[in-house]
């Protein structure tokens, strides 16, 4: 097989009425790609349905499971440390509710692969012509409320920090910045950006010439979305606390 090793993290919690194991399992018509299923201390039947994921593709597949409900971001943060670990050269996570397309994910990866300076490449949900972003337009607002505090907190020119579907390069940057839990338990990958731009003593920080947002073609809402009003709002909080952790980041 040709290209690199790809780990692609897909955290699940209670998301057996909701999960797609045949669109998921498409991905893997891709060369080297592993699927790290991370299933956060479900109480439904997850569980059973990644056992049954992987059989159908044993040797593509991993699940880490977590014995209690720790959140995204913990449940992120402890795939990509395992695809790390596992040798990939490219790491990423991605939404079980495929709110993205299957197909946007690919297009980042295409992208991290066709560019070996790139060290980051976000999907990004902007509302082009030939684009298919549908979101209700209260969420649509909030989102830009919150991408525009993010931008400012990270000093980057990021449109969209929390469309559900990244890219890494696996390296001492992206090691570095997961070693330690979040601060946040859902605008963690504000937090993870802003580890990457400032690094840490010994390991250089990603400049923003090594970082690429990818419109997506196509998002959309999905049914059961945990994050309601309450949570946004809790979401947008967090970013006091992730700009006091960074500026003591070293």
């Amino acid at each position: 097989m040709h290209g690199p090793s790809i780990g692609i993290v897909v955290p699940c919690f209670d998301e057996a009425a909701r999960l797609d194991i045949d669109r998921l399992l498409g991905l893997l018509e891709r060369p080297r790609l592993v699927l790290h299923f991370v299933d956060d201390g479900s109480t439904d039947g997850t569980g059973a349905r990644l056992v049954e994921a992987q059989s159908r593709a044993p040797d593509r597949i991993r699940i880490h499971t977590l014995a209690w409900n720790r959140g995204k971001a913990e449940a992120v943060r402890t795939g990509l440390i395992a695809a790390c670990a596992e040798g990939h050269a490219i790491t990423g996570y991605f939404d079980a509710d495929l709110a993205t397309p299957t197909a946007d994910l690919l297009r980042l990866i295409d992208a991290a692969t066709a560019e070996p300076t790139l060290i980051t490449v976000l999907a990004s949900r902007v509302g082009l012509l030939g684009h298919r972003i549908v979101r209700s337009r209260r969420r649509h607002y909030l989102g830009r409320l919150f991408a525009t505090a993010s931008s400012l907190l990270l000093h980057l020119p990021v449109y969209d920090t929390q469309c559900g579907a990244k890219v890494f390069r696996v390296g001492p940057q992206l090691e570095s910045a997961i070693a330690e839990p979040f601060v946040s338990r859902w605008a963690f990958d504000v937090e993870l950006l802003g580890r990457l731009g400032k690094g840490r003593a010994g390991v250089a920080p990603v400049p923003v010439t090594a970082m690429l947002e990818v419109p997506v073609w196509e998002w959309s809402d999905v049914a059961g979305s945990r994050l309601d009003p309450v949570t946004s709002l809790r979401t947008a909080a967090e970013l006091w606390t992730i700009r006091r952790r960074l500026a003591t980041w070293r």
